[in-house]
C-alpha cells in the first residue's frame, strides 16, 4: 500500500511536470491535464485516475508544491532573528518567487482560477498559502486572531502576484511593503478596541467553533 502511493504520488508530480511544460500554449484544461497524463506514458483512463478532477488537482498540485519551494527557500532564514514585519516580508517574496519560476503556466493557472466557477478552489488554495507562511513566521494563534491574519494574508498575496505577473517584483514587492503597513497599523488599531467590532466577534465565533 505505501509503494503505491509513493508511485501515485510521484506519478502526479510528473504530469503537474508535464502541465506546466504544456500550460503557457494550451492553457489551464482538461485537454492539457490529458495530454500532460500522456506525455508521461499514461492512459487517458489512467490519467484520470490519478487526477479526477483534472485541472482542479493540478492547480492544487502547483500551489502546493510552490508552498514548499518557498519554504524551502526560507530554510536559510531564522524567523526568530526577525521583527514580524520582515519575516511576513520574507515569507510573500519567497512565496511570489516560487510562483515566477514557473510564470508561464502560472499565468494560465491563475487566469482559471480567477473564473467564477473557480474561486472557492482559489479561495481555498490561497488560505492554505497564507496558513503555511504564518506558521513558518512561528504564529500559533488560536483564536480570531488565526482567521484574521490569514485572510488578510491571502488577500496580500492574491494581489502581490498578480502585479508580480504584470509588473515585475520591485512593483509587487512594493505593494507588499505597504500593505505590511497597513496590516501593522490595523494590529495597533484592533489592539485599542473595547469590544463590538463586528469583523472582530465573526472571527472570534469561527474561532470557537473550530476549538472549543
Amino acid at each position: 500500500m505505501a509503494h503505491e502511493t509513493d508511485w501515485a504520488e510521484a506519478t502526479e508530480q510528473q504530469i503537474l511536470d508535464a502541465a506546466l511544460k504544456l500550460a503557457p500554449a494550451q492553457g489551464w484544461t482538461w485537454p492539457m491535464a490529458r495530454a500532460a497524463g500522456k506525455a508521461c506514458g499514461l492512459t487517458g483512463p489512467e490519467t484520470e485516475l490519478l487526477i479526477p478532477h483534472g485541472p482542479a488537482d493540478l492547480a492544487a498540485l502547483l500551489s502546493r508544491r510552490h508552498d514548499a519551494q518557498a519554504l524551502a527557500r526560507l530554510a536559510g532564514t531564522d524567523p526568530a532573528n526577525l521583527k514580524i514585519r520582515a519575516r511576513i516580508r520574507a515569507a510573500v517574496e519567497a512565496r511570489l518567487d516560487a510562483a515566477a519560476a514557473d510564470e508561464g503556466a502560472v499565468r494560465r493557472w491563475a487566469g482559471w482560477l480567477a473564473l467564477p466557477l473557480h474561486i472557492p478552489l482559489a479561495l481555498r488554495l490561497l488560505w492554505e498559502s497564507a496558513d503555511v507562511l504564518w506558521r513558518w513566521a512561528g504564529d500559533t494563534a488560536t483564536d480570531e486572531n488565526h482567521y484574521s491574519k490569514r485572510a488578510i494574508l491571502s488577500g496580500i498575496l492574491a494581489s502581490a502576484l498578480a502585479l508580480r505577473l504584470a509588473s515585475g517584483k520591485a512593483d509587487a514587492m512594493a505593494f507588499v511593503d505597504g500593505r505590511i503597513e497597513n496590516v501593522m497599523a490595523y494590529e495597533k488599531w484592533k489592539a485599542g478596541l473595547k469590544g463590538g467590532d463586528l469583523l472582530r466577534d465573526v472571527a472570534a465565533a469561527l474561532g470557537k467553533m473550530r476549538y472549543g
